[in-house]
């Protein structure tokens, strides 16, 4: 089993789940993220951190973007394979190609307007 990543990724691309990911199988195409099932060892680190809920894992993937378990698996083959019909073109799976310019949809993330290293050396008790 392995995780997939659907369409609210499509011209969001944040990354969040690239940097999380330990084994490195989250790769980037022209419009979306990718994740190499054969890498992937179902560690659960991509999917809370995406803030656009793109990251499903393999058997809770919605109906709706079903196939994106096929776009993801099929960005990772070779081009001997596609036999003059390749499925990945310009960067990407060929049905991310064709897809309309999606909209950001990004849910709302804290910004905190200090650093760690400002925030630890605060004393709470005798304010400045």
């Amino acid at each position: 089993m392995t995780y997939v990543i659907a369409q609210p990724c499509v011209d969001i691309k944040d990354r969040a789940c690239v940097t999380e990911c330990p084994v490195d199988c989250i790769y980037e195409g022209e419009r979306t993220l990718y994740i190499n099932p054969s890498e992937c060892v179902d560690c659960h680190a991509c999917e809370p951190v995406c803030p656009v809920e793109a990251i499903f894992y393999e058997d809770d993937l919605p109906q709706r973007w079903a196939h994106y378990r096929a776009i993801n698996a099929e960005y990772f083959e070779q081009p001997a394979e596609w036999q003059g019909d390749p499925s990945v073109t310009d960067g990407d799976h060929r049905l991310i190609a064709e897809l309309p310019l999606q909209s950001s949809q990004k849910k709302a993330i804290s910004v905190f307007p200090i650093r760690k290293e400002e925030a630890a050396d605060a004393d709470l008790w005798f304010p400045s």
